[in-house]
């Protein structure tokens, strides 16, 4: 039977959180920044020895089981090893409910900053993120825009990678770490690989379509209909820099730009937002009001498009005659 590489070495890695422990506070706050701080320590020590996320994140996790038992404390967090500092944006519009989970899983990444914007909210999320410790939040009393979120968001933090959630989703953390890992290795932008998830062309939706039509034509065909309009997702430094914050408010303009741009674009992780999406008024239905928008941002993303490849000379790649039938006519 096959023995994992790293199986043998995992008590290396208990032992050196043993360690570690020892020296752990009693503040509960404290004692987490402790923790995540002596694994950064020692992870970044040892680095060359993970060729893979996978196994970076099982050396963490015996390093961690290692300190909690030394410290004679619980600890439930996600050992990401990071090179750079890292922060979250979460936009929510009445979201009470379910904003205090996000918050809870948030808080078990290496998180600098953790960004809430409240966005024309009328229910008590105000009251419930202020009583959240750690926690910065951007009060817009009246609704601004469905993604406006977002560009304040990444105008309030100068982290190295920004990872995007929305308020009503509540997703594990370890289903999050991925995106901020991929930007921390060298990507600027960590799509949700959701193409897996869409049925054949023949029964997708206009918003589907749309999506895939528009990395077509931006040369990125490989990205199927992942796109800056799904979450979780995460960008670099870099990204928001050269695309400008503002433009986040159009998610696939900010995506054309960064191709514009020459920027690094992978789909690292694939997380199921399409059955666990709330429900509401505005998103059900053929031709509803959030696919109306979504379709006429990507109307947006590829006039400018067409724009930028005007100015430089560029033929746009487009998708041909042939392919569209083709695509069309597919069961």
């Amino acid at each position: 039977m096959a023995i994992h590489p790293y199986a043998v070495n995992l008590d290396v890695f208990r032992r050196a959180g043993q360690q570690a422990g020892q020296g752990a506070p009693e503040e509960r706050e404290a004692f987490i920044r402790h923790a995540f701080q002596s694994w950064h320590e020692h992870g970044k020590a040892v680095e060359g020895t993970f060729p893979t996320y996978d196994s970076a994140i099982l050396a963490g996790k015996a390093f961690m089981e290692g300190y909690a038992h030394a410290a004679g404390r619980n600890l439930d967090l996600v050992p990401l090893l990071l090179r750079r500092p890292a922060a979250a944006v979460v936009c929510a519009c009445n979201e009470e409910q379910t904003l205090p989970q996000v918050l809870r899983q948030l808080k078990r990444l290496p998180l600098e900053d953790i960004i809430v914007v409240l966005n024309g909210t009328k229910d008590n999320s105000l009251e419930r993120v202020i009583s959240e410790k750690g926690i910065t939040i951007v009060y817009e009393p009246e609704r601004a825009g469905h993604d406006v979120g977002r560009a304040l968001g990444a105008k309030m933090t100068m982290a190295d990678s920004v990872l995007f959630v929305d308020g009503d989703m509540v997703l594990p953390a370890e289903q999050l770490a991925p995106f901020l890992y991929e930007i921390d290795r060298g990507s600027d932008v960590a799509l949700n690989d959701i193409s897996s998830l869409i049925p054949p062309f023949a029964r997708q939706d206009e918003v589907s379509r749309i999506k895939a039509y528009l990395n077509r034509t931006l040369g990125r065909p490989d990205l199927g209909s992942n796109s800056m309009t799904a979450v979780p997702h995460a960008v670099s430094r870099r990204m928001i820099d050269t695309v400008k914050p503002e433009s986040l408010v159009v998610p696939p303009k900010a995506q054309t730009l960064a191709i514009h741009h020459g920027l690094a674009i992978a789909a690292p992780a694939r997380v199921d937002v399409i059955r666990t999406n709330r429900l509401r008024k505005s998103n059900i239905g053929s031709g509803n009001e959030v696919a109306k928008l979504i379709i006429g941002d990507h109307l947006e993303a590829l006039a400018v498009w067409l724009k930028l490849s005007e100015e430089s000379g560029r033929a746009s790649p487009g998708i041909s005659r042939i392919e569209v039938a083709y695509r069309r006519n597919g069961r």
